[in-house]
Parts: structure tokens; sequence; C-alpha cells
């Protein structure tokens, strides 16, 4: 379901904007079922995929083999990563930090294994700046959270990064196309210091 949802165009161009400036080895959690692959710039060398869903393997299967980039699984869970510290030059999440339970533990992880200097790139739904909205996140969240795996509507992705320790380059904030309660984006990347 989540891969029919988020497998558009219009979803595709906010995920390319924020891999903008990727390059060399990344890790990402919620890989999924690989719709960032054909995406990636072709500075992209190495990446080390992360999802608890084996089902999202299996669905990536074919972008994988397609890549020129290689792919590496190691792992089902982002809050503890079974990677060395400082190996990789940049992380990814798209539509992650939503439903991974505790994102601080997962966002500092990821502080552990990007290089100091590293950057962490980022597009993720989450708590919309419009009262009316976000009222209405409040009331939809727990059945989202029902259907939608766990996913939170009221999380925001960028305070949840600077509260990490990263440092903010740049972020975006605007509604994407759909019901404004789910659409509500963040884009933007940040250094791990």
């Amino acid at each position: 379901m989540v891969n029919r949802m988020l497998d558009n165009r219009d979803t595709a161009l906010w995920r390319m904007r924020a891999m903008k400036g990727l390059a060399g080895t990344l890790v990402e959690p919620g890989f999924g079922s690989g719709l960032n692959v054909p995406l990636y710039p072709e500075e992209v060398k190495h990446v080390y995929a992360v999802d608890p869903a084996k089902t999202g393997a299996k669905l990536a299967a074919e972008r994988v083999a397609a890549s020129p980039v290689e792919i590496e699984f190691v792992g089902l869970d982002g809050q503890s990563l079974p990677l060395d510290n400082n190996c990789a030059d940049a992380g990814l999440l798209t539509f992650t930090l939503c439903t991974i339970p505790d994102p601080a533990l997962a966002l500092s992880e990821l502080r552990r294994v990007i290089a100091p200097g590293g950057r962490l790139h980022f597009v993720e739904h989450g708590r919309a700046d419009e009262e009316s909205v976000l009222r209405w996140q409040q009331r939809l969240e727990p059945i989202q959270r029902r259907v939608g795996d766990g996913c939170h509507l009221t999380r925001d992705a960028a305070e949840l990064i600077a509260d990490a320790g990263f440092e903010i380059e740049w972020v975006d904030k605007s509604y994407a196309k759909g019901p404004k309660p789910f659409v509500w984006f963040s884009v933007g990347q940040a250094v791990n210091p």
C-alpha cells in the first residue's frame, strides 16, 4: 500500500530535491521498496539499506538489480544500525521518521555512522504549521497509527533532526498534493558536526 501511495511523479520530485548533492556511501533507514534507487545521483556509489519490512526488499529487487549503485541490505532496525562509526558520507530519510518508534534513537545512530561533516538529506511528512490542519492531524493520528504501520502525523522532522544534534543547513516546508493533514512535507539537508 505504501509503495503504491508514494510511487508517483509528484513524490519523486520531492525525493529528488532531497537527494540533490548526495555522493559516496550513504545509509538509508526506511529503504522500503527502493523507490529512491532510480533517483540516486550518479555520485552515490554504495548504499547501506535498512528496513524492517521483508516485503519491501522483495518489491525493491528489480530496482536494485537494475541500479549501478551497490546496495547492501544491512539491517532491519534504524534504531540499531549494524555499522561502524563514521562509515558513511551521508544519510537519507524519505518518509521514514513518521514510523520509527524512537526517532531520537534512530537519529543518534545516524549521527554515529555518518562521518563528521557528512550530510543528512531528508523529505518527511508531519506536523503542519497551520493550526486548523494540525487539529485534524491530532484527531486522525490514532487511526493513522493503526492503519499506517505506526505512522505519526504530528512529528516535526526538522525539529527532531536538530534536537538530535544535526545542524540544519536548509529546510523548506509546504503542502504536496493531497489531503492537507497527510501532505505537509519538509525537505532539507543537515550536517553532522
